[in-house]
């Protein structure tokens, strides 16, 4: 039995003073062939006037200010209209097996606060407005649990090993099974329809269905949203995305190492999460579709520099159109210097670059919150407000404030709210512009790696290839603190096709549209972890500034050094604010007391873990590429 149920209004003003509108709707009989059923939350009217007054009161304490009228009845309404579940949408959920008492299809964010506050031990609404929520033992993602179905149609495209590990058929069908056989369990499920891209040409329809309410708002924030015409028209055969992670895989099942999977069939268009709740886990499987589907369009048979290049990147875009492409793995500061006052968003984490120019994946952001405050991160602190979702934060009860450095349940504390949160955010997130700037971010835990150079295009090649970073603590299960990792093209983890294919298109892009690039430590300097010190954001910000304003363009040849061992170009001088001797990492070691020895010795063993990591890769690259490595001798 499937029911529609139109969201109950709960639309407040929260302005100082105003009283809350509340109003009741009636379920809605959206076909003959649907069965309406009561609401199983209004079982009990004092259970519903507790959760009401909860909900109220949060609301009314938090930091609404500047809001107006409208803007507050926007984003409390309970009300979708014509975003009811049409016959179409009964017939296709129909399809998939899914029977129960309660759908809620693309609800409000006042609905889905509701029911997480009702139904999810642990969600709050804390003092900005925000939703705080847990995700269960799950702190972050699980990739070693990451599995795609061994299928004829993709079998020679895909890149089989360690990131794509193979399931078979049977397998994710019983995984499949064992997914909706949970769903069908539960009284109430929540669906979303989105896009994974804004541009019309190349995004993908996803639909998301799953049994938290959290799970929910998380990806009505990070998918494109569609338009109600887009809702009739471009969800006949979405990617389906079941979200079961409330309920453990069968470890017995053929493929399965634990009791979490996140397993992709490319052509059944599905994806089945079991034993994990990381929203992330959602998120970045999108991104996995659109890094197979995207090298594919407009047509498989189309030159490298012709087709849809994924990056696992943020960009943004100056007054005067130049568009710059930062590429780096979670906690490399993607997000953080993406969001710059001077600058459009154009999106802090997931974009393709295809002939036209550049898009944004994502509807929303996915941002790191640990040690947050407004004065370093002005952006991204404002956005926490009504509509976002605070993951795994501590708060206290008492006043909803906060505690961003309190990391006790984990490091990997994050917020994910709409890019329309961001005051300066382009959308629709999309330009026709090519690249000007390419921007290589690392976290290098060794404390070697200048805070800026500048890149030849083989050593572009090289270091997009290499995808040299540090795992930063709680981004990964098992992950306490930063350790050196190797990670092709910047995002191993969500690459499909063999990082070569990849590496091919960037190179045959900057051939064709040429770009500076530069290779940015946002890691340690004076040392490496537990000696020295995380490079300052205020000046990793000056140096991004002096990328975009030409004063580094406009260095003469003279006033750039080349580096011993890893032969990357270094400034000789102070950049802006920034000292020289922090630009100059050898020089940063000596002045924080350890000796050139000490920091030669740790350079030659960097390079030797890079060398060792581009053996897997260098018989496919020009012996260019190759020799624009660093040298361990």
């Amino acid at each position: 039995m499937l029911s529609r149920m139109l969201p109950r209004v709960h639309a407040a003003r929260a302005l100082a003073g105003a009283a809350p509108l509340l109003r009741a709707a009636a379920p809605v009989m959206a076909t003959a062939a649907m069965k309406v059923a009561p609401p199983r939350g209004m079982a009990t009217v004092s259970k519903t006037s507790k959760i009401k007054a909860q909900l109220m009161k949060q609301l009314q304490t938090a930091e609404l200010k500047g809001w107006t009228a409208e803007e507050v009845k926007k984003m409390l309404s309970m009300e979708i209209g014509s975003l009811g579940v049409s016959k179409e949408i009964a017939s296709e959920i129909n399809e998939l097996a899914l029977n129960v008492d309660e759908i809620y299809y693309n609800s409000s964010p006042g609905l889905l606060y509701e029911q997480a506050l009702r139904y999810e031990e642990g969600s709050a609404i804390v003092d900005s407005g925000a939703l705080a929520v847990k995700s269960g033992k799950k702190t972050g993602r699980s990739p070693l649990d990451k599995r795609v179905v061994f299928e004829e149609a993709s079998a020679d495209d895909v890149w089989w090993g360690k990131v794509n590990i193979k399931l078979d058929y049977k397998s994710f069908l019983t995984n499949r099974e064992r997914a909706i056989d949970y769903l069908n369990t539960r009284k109430r499920l929540y669906i979303v329809d989105g896009f994974g891209g804004w541009d019309e040409q190349y995004r993908v329809p996803v639909r998301v269905i799953t049994s938290r309410a959290y799970h929910a708002l998380f990806m009505q924030n990070m998918l494109v949203p569609p338009t109600e015409k887009e809702l009739e028209t471009e969800f006949k055969k979405p990617f389906v995305i079941f979200n079961a992670g409330v309920f453990p895989a069968n470890r017995q099942t053929a493929g399965m190492t634990s009791s979490t999977s996140i397993a992709v069939s490319f052509s059944r268009r599905e994806m089945i999460i079991l034993g994990t709740q990381y929203a992330g886990e959602m998120k970045k499987g999108v991104f996995t579709i659109m890094n197979y589907l995207m090298p594919l369009a407009p047509r498989r048979d189309m030159p490298p520099a012709d087709r849809a290049l994924p990056l696992h990147a943020s960009a943004n875009i100056g007054p005067d159109n130049d568009v710059s492409i930062f590429f780096g793995l979670s906690g490399t500061g993607k997000t953080t210097l993406s969001a710059d006052p001077k600058r459009e968003l154009i999106g802090d984490d997931e974009h393709v670059w295809h002939p036209k120019g550049v898009f944004n994946i994502e509807g929303g952001c996915y941002a790191k919150t640990i040690g947050l405050t407004r004065e370093k991160e002005p952006e991204i602190f404002d956005a926490i407000r009504f509509g976002s979702v605070l993951e795994n934060v501590v708060f206290d009860e008492s006043t909803g404030k906060v505690d961003f450095d309190d990391v006790s349940i984990t490091e990997n504390t994050r917020v994910a709210y709409p890019l329309r949160f961001i005051p300066n955010a382009r959308i629709p997130a999309k330009v026709q512009h090519q690249p000007k700037q390419i921007i290589l971010l690392t976290c290098d835990a060794f404390g070697v790696l200048p805070p800026i150079s500048k890149l030849t295009k083989e050593q572009v090649m090289y270091h997009f290839i290499s995808g040299y970073t540090a795992k930063v603590a709680g981004t990964e299960e098992g992950v306490k603190e930063p350790e050196a990792t190797f990670s092709a093209c910047f995002g191993a983890p969500f690459l499909v096709w063999h990082p070569y294919v990849y590496a091919e298109m960037l190179a045959a892009k900057l051939d064709k549209h040429g770009a500076d690039a530069y290779l940015v430590n946002t890691g340690w300097v004076g040392g490496p972890y537990g000696t020295g010190n995380r490079c300052s954001l205020k000046y990793t910000r000056q140096l991004i500034d002096a990328i975009h304003d030409g004063t580094l363009a406009g260095l003469p040849d003279s006033e750039w050094e080349q580096m011993p061992i890893f032969g990357l170009l270094m400034p000789k001088n102070q950049i802006k604010e920034v000292p020289k001797e922090i630009l100059r990492p050898e020089d940063a070691w000596k002045k924080s007391g350890q000796s050139s020895e000490a920091f030669q010795k740790t350079a030659k063993n960097l390079a030797s873990l890079f060398q060792k990591n581009f053996a897997e890769f260098s018989d496919k690259c020009s012996p260019a590429v190759r020799a624009a490595g660093p040298k361990a001798v």
